[in-house]
């Protein structure tokens, strides 16, 4: 049943509405990159071209924003995010990730909740290309969680310890954002302890 999918105080839409801070990013793909560094035993960058050439997996999901709409039965297709951890090889004391995207946005996720079978880094909606509105050239999919954690335009992972907020995060956003226990709000600033931490880490890559 339809009501089964649809998290507490959300609207269906048959849509898929745009939304996002500032303007879109005009993203060149030669010069594109999407690192994976921090608590990790071999930091790597890939190139958008050595990223399409990674082996792709289609899921199909529901999701679900914070602004209260939720759009059922979406077909994804990228690499999935888990690929991309286990060849970083995850230190056992990473425990969140900073996810970095165009024009210094970020986002933040527990490694419980980035590390699933379900997550990718999106190319391409129900067969298409993304657009660029919609997070193109690559976007993260998050698709258990609020979708403001799926960032667009993803550039990176920063796996650490502690939780760092992200820039929605830092303005009011939920830390986790679960839908079906109405994680909205509740997030918290960026305090000069996060800041060392991660310039400590940005150190550290090779």
């Amino acid at each position: 049943m339809v009501e089964n999918r649809l998290p507490p105080g959300q609207v269906l839409t048959t849509k898929w509405p745009v939304l996002h801070y500032g303007d879109v990013p005009n993203v060149d793909t030669s010069t594109w990159t999407f690192d994976v560094s921090g608590l990790v035993d071999r930091p790597f960058t890939l190139t958008y071209e050595e990223l399409l050439a990674l082996p792709r997996k289609t899921v199909q999901c529901d999701i679900h924003c914070v602004t209260r709409w939720s759009r059922l039965d979406n077909t994804f297709e990228g690499v999935a995010v888990q690929l991309l951890l286990e060849r970083a090889g995850v230190k056992p004391d990473a425990q969140y990730c900073l996810v970095s995207a165009e024009q210094g946005f970020t986002t933040n996720l527990p490694l419980g909740d980035l590390d699933r079978p379900d997550n990718l880094i999106a190319l391409k909606w129900n067969g298409e290309w993304l657009t660029p509105e919609h997070g193109g050239p690559a976007r993260l999919l998050v698709p258990h969680l609020y979708f403001w954690k799926s960032a667009k335009w993803v550039r990176g992972f920063t796996l650490v310890d502690q939780d760092v907020p992200g820039f929605w995060e830092q303005n009011g956003y939920h830390m986790r954002g679960d839908p079906w226990t109405e994680e909205r709000y509740g997030g918290r600033g960026l305090t000069q302890h996060d800041i060392n931490r991660l310039r400590s880490l940005s150190k550290k890559r090779v």
